[in-house]
């Protein structure tokens, strides 16, 4: 028999166990470093994070068992005190019948034990066995299952070992420690043993009045375990079932994920391959979450990304174009004046040559800045700019400046003209507006600027007496190297790129440029610069 310290008593299965959760911190942590883990095992995990609060409740259950043996340690205490009272005040006889009716009627085992510790009366073999322990080897497989759910629950919950229970021992008072204790405090002492199928035995000794004669009761609890086992059952039930449902919608959740980013991965690796031109960004037309925000961003940004790189090959393709010409016409003069003696004609030759140097000259600048206008934009930090104190400061220094002689002049209308922009942008497009404008006007012309504004977008008209502009060429004017010069004009005076450029910081300010027919009904072309107000971009 094992010593008493062995034994757990009532208040050792009450104690938790220590120290668990010092020992997941250290997993905890490590949880939030993981990477390279897909989506769809981080949704299963995260998901199943839940389930396993939900499972934390078979430790509710441990803490429910152990209740159910509290209440079964003070039944039993009250009941081997009430039975040894009446014991002690019966007869012999008295005692026997005592003892039969109260084990048959309270489906216990009652054994008398005599001062020197021999057994005086067994309640089994007064009135035969109240109750009969399950053979394991006779149960269902289940039984067996549950036997070694308890074991498992009873290792993870760091449950105190439990001593078995073993009747063929129990002829003298030496077998049960209880009783040595019992006798020594003088009190009842109360104790848990496990039956074979891991059913609680209860047993419970104290002294009979004064004669040192000692009283034994064992009750086998088997509704403790039935009960424990039932809600263990039907918890895991639950579990099963909320695992099953978890997987199905976490799976489901991963592919509503997961697909569609797949397959916008598949069209990024084909567009930055750039092995299919004509490949097609799925826009998820039928998604209205962040997925399908995603999904419509993503295939702007290639349509976008595209358009830039035609744009680039155009412009690379036009400079070529461009440049070779006055190259031509370079290369031509220069030949031709090593086989030239004529001094007049030589130095006709010479005039040519260099009129194509500073014709490239300028049109190299003019790319430059073409070429740094997308960049300079790109770090431009707008503040608020009043367009017609700008146009007051370039008007102006036109006009102590002129230019081929042309008045401009300026007319300032009602409203706030203040816009958000880059001075240094807007300066240029005005610049580029006003040349434009001077040079298509005749001798004796002017140029007429007018800048107001209508509460949500000011405006900026540049008018001049010209032949004016058709309205089939009103758009191709604003594409780069396009030009309709007068006839009169020298070749190659203009690059084509100072409208381009100019609409390009208009819509770099989300505004727009447009050529419009004069307001006032005369000849001539009119370029109107429209920008939202700045209350209307705070309002925005």
């Amino acid at each position: 028999m094992a010593a008493v310290t062995a034994l757990p008593t009532h208040d050792m299965l009450t104690d938790p166990p220590r120290e668990r959760g010092a020992r997941l911190r250290p997993t905890r942590r490590r949880l939030w470093r993981v990477r390279g883990v897909s989506l769809t095992t981080r949704i299963l995990v995260v998901n199943g994070i839940a389930l396993a609060l939900l499972a934390g409740g078979f430790f509710y259950l441990d803490s429910y068992r152990t209740q159910l043996l509290n209440e079964r340690f003070r039944l039993a205490r009250a009941e081997v005190e009430i039975t040894a009272a009446a014991l002690a005040k019966a007869p012999p006889a008295e005692q026997r019948r005592l003892m039969a009716t109260i084990g048959s009627a309270q489906r216990l085992r009652l054994r008398l034990y005599t001062r020197e510790g021999a057994l005086a009366e067994d309640s089994f073999r007064l009135a035969g066995p109240a109750f009969a322990l399950i053979d394991p080897a006779r149960e269902a497989w289940y039984q067996t299952a549950a036997r070694v759910l308890d074991q498992g629950v009873d290792a993870i919950v760091g449950a105190p070992a439990v001593e078995s229970y073993r009747d063929d021992a129990g002829a003298l008072a030496q077998s049960w420690p209880e009783i040595a204790r019992a006798r020594r405090s003088a009190r009842t002492e109360v104790y848990v043993r496990y039956a074979p199928d891991r059913t609680p035995v209860i047993t419970a000794a104290t002294p009979v009045g004064q004669s040192g004669a000692m009283l034994l009761t064992l009750r086998n609890a088997l509704d403790v375990t039935e009960n424990v086992r039932n809600a263990r059952q039907t918890l895991g039930i639950i579990i099963g079932l909320a695992l099953f449902a978890s997987i199905q919608l976490s799976l489901f959740l991963a592919r509503t994920i997961i697909q569609p980013l797949r397959v916008l991965v598949r069209a990024a690796v084909r567009v930055r391959l750039g092995r299919d031109r004509a490949v097609v960004v799925p826009r998820l037309p039928d998604r209205g979450d962040e997925i399908g925000l995603l999904a419509r961003a993503f295939s702007d940004m290639t349509h976008a990304l595209r358009q830039q790189i035609d744009a680039v090959e155009s412009f690379a393709a036009d400079v070529a174009h461009e440049l070779k010409n006055p190259l031509a016409s370079l290369a031509s003069a220069v030949e031709a004046m090593d086989k030239v003696d004529d001094p007049a004609l030589r130095r006709q030759l010479s005039a040519i040559a260099t009129h194509d140097v500073q014709r490239l000259d300028r049109l190299i600048s003019e790319i430059a800045e073409a070429s740094r206008i997308d960049a300079a934009l790109s770090r431009a930090t707008f503040a608020p700019i009043d367009l017609a104190l700008l146009c007051d400061q370039v008007v102006g220094a036109r006009g102590v400046r002129p230019v081929g002689g042309c008045p401009i002049r300026l007319q300032r209308g009602e409203g706030d003209t203040r816009v958000a922009g880059d001075w240094l942008q807007l300066e240029r497009v005005l610049e580029n507006l006003l040349d434009n404008a001077v040079s298509f006007s005749p001798a004796g012309g002017s140029v007429d600027v007018r800048v107001w504004a209508d509460g949500a977008h000011v405006y900026l008209s540049v008018s001049d007496d010209g032949p004016g502009i058709a309205r089939a060429e009103r758009e191709k004017v604003f594409e780069r190297f396009h030009s309709v010069r007068p006839a009169e004009e020298a070749f190659g005076g203009h690059s084509g790129l100072g409208l381009a450029i100019a609409r390009t910081i208009a819509e770099a300010h989300d505004g727009t440029l447009a050529i419009i027919d004069r307001p006032d009904g005369l000849a001539g072309a009119c370029l109107m610069l429209s920008l939202p107000s700045i209350h209307e971009a705070d309002h925005e």
